[in-house]
């Protein structure tokens, strides 16, 4: 791994290690259950670690953090290893409907010491969460995602929606069904994608 990642995700050493164990897991499932495509595992530290830290940055505080879609965990375990050290009273949610991915899930949250459920339904079959943070990496368009949000957020809480190039186009059409709040935040690994920040969603 290039040593200036390790200088851009700003975590300490012990986090460092947590995420290494981790990422050694992804490798050794990745040809059972292909949680990332094999290209981008080659790329592991940016395309998908750096990548999930930047969206851990952009929290608010929080006590519960809901990760939907959560597939082999980005952003959603990186984010709750991190928060070992710098969140630990805070719990997080992964769903995850592919009963082989929940499993990996609940095996690095073991081997990690990350403190997180894995909820193996249909999104829109889990209850209400009230989520202090809900995010989605690669799960949906921005329509579909807040209704998500509409669903799973508290009333005051925040989604980190992680989105390519064509997040313009999609805002426009999420906003001909929904009224919500936005920031978007340029991704440190990709200059023309972003995080955006969402907030107040309602049908409207």
């Amino acid at each position: 791994m290039n040593p200036a990642i390790f200088e851009e995700m700003n975590v300490s050493r012990e986090t460092f290690d947590r995420l290494n164990a981790y990422v050694e897991l992804v490798r050794r499932w990745n040809p059972k259950i292909n949680l990332v495509s094999r290209n981008s595992l080659a790329d592991i530290w940016t395309r998908h670690i750096l990548d999930s830290v930047q969206v851990y940055r952009c929290a608010d505080s929080f006590q519960h953090w809901c990760d939907l879609g959560s597939g082999g965990g980005f952003p959603g375990m990186v984010c709750a290893i991190i928060a070992i050290e710098e969140a630990p009273q805070a719990q997080f949610s992964f769903v995850e409907s592919d009963q082989r991915k929940a499993a990996f899930l609940r095996n690095v949250a073991r081997e990690c010491g990350a403190n997180c459920r894995v909820i193996s339904k249909r999104i829109e079959m889990v209850d209400p969460m009230s989520a202090d943070i809900l995010s989605a990496r690669a799960l949906a368009d921005l329509k579909t995602l807040m209704s998500f949000c509409d669903r799973h957020l508290s009333q005051t809480g925040t989604a980190l929606l992680p989105k390519g190039a064509s997040w313009k186009k999609e805002l426009e059409d999420a906003r001909e069904q929904w009224s919500f709040q936005f920031e978007p935040i340029t991704s440190l690994t990709e200059p023309q994608a972003v995080i955006l920040r969402i907030k107040g969603v309602s049908r409207g």
